[in-house]
């Protein structure tokens, strides 16, 4: 299963994590991990090399997992621009958790 998870405060979201693996389809094979890793995998490119935060984002990598965190003093446009981003994956995880719910779960913490 494809966990997702997303730091809030208020309606501030300052980090996500993503891991797991679906299970739908065999590996190379499976359109929901492909779909999610798509989509992290543009917001992570979107926040770091479009915008060009003097501080880069921290993506920490490991197997089947990513986690994003913004810098703490990000503010201003950037800051907008990052929380529209990252709380658009959200909706799109959501969305994505809806047409498979056996396969992924979202959730804030």
């Amino acid at each position: 299963m494809i966990q997702a998870s997303f730091e809030t405060h208020g309606s501030r979201i300052p980090a996500f994590t993503v891991a797991g693996h679906s299970g739908l389809a065999p590996s190379g094979e499976d359109l929901l991990c492909a779909a999610v890793t798509s989509a992290v995998r543009l917001t992570e490119c979107a926040v770091n090399d479009v915008l060009g935060l003097q501080a880069p984002v921290k993506v920490q990598e490991e197997e089947a997992s990513i986690h994003l965190k913004l810098p703490r003093n990000l503010e201003g446009e950037a800051d907008q621009v990052c929380q529209t981003l990252l709380a658009a994956l959200m909706v799109y995880l959501v969305q994505l958790q809806e047409e498979y719910p056996q396969h992924m779960n979202v959730m804030e913490v």
